[in-house]
């Protein structure tokens, strides 16, 4: 199954995420919450970023989704830290991430490829909400 990546720039929005998207979850899916700074405070870390792909890695790739616009830098910067091998299986999605956590978690369940779960993600940019 596809890993996923929860990047927050607050580790408290990152649990909360990935709380809500494993109640959808098969139990054996990886989701890895990277949120805040190590000590704590509010921002995002580019090598923390990276061990949670390594920790999310399987050999179906990894889909990362992040809150705000220096958590994808981050997640990109991230990228680079790890080897080509890995890199090449693990795509960044444009969404809004708790629609596109719930979305891609459900994909990566029934065994979609990390295209599929990217897509699904991204297909939540387009949940209307009224």
């Amino acid at each position: 199954m596809v890993g996923i990546v929860l990047v927050s720039h607050h580790v408290k929005i990152a649990e909360g995420i990935k709380e809500l998207a494993a109640q959808m979850a098969m139990p054996d899916l990886k989701i890895i919450a990277a949120g805040g700074l190590e000590d704590g405070s509010i921002g995002t870390d580019a090598l923390r970023i990276s061990e949670a792909v390594r920790e999310a890695q399987t050999d179906a790739g990894v889909v990362i989704l992040a809150d705000l616009g220096s958590a994808v830098m981050s997640s990109e910067t991230a990228l680079e830290f790890l080897d080509e091998e890995v890199r090449r299986n693990v795509k960044i999605a444009d969404a809004p991430i708790v629609e596109g956590a719930v979305a891609a978690v459900v994909q990566a369940s029934i065994g979609g490829t990390v295209d599929e779960v990217l897509a699904a993600a991204e297909g939540a940019r387009d949940l209307h909400k009224c």
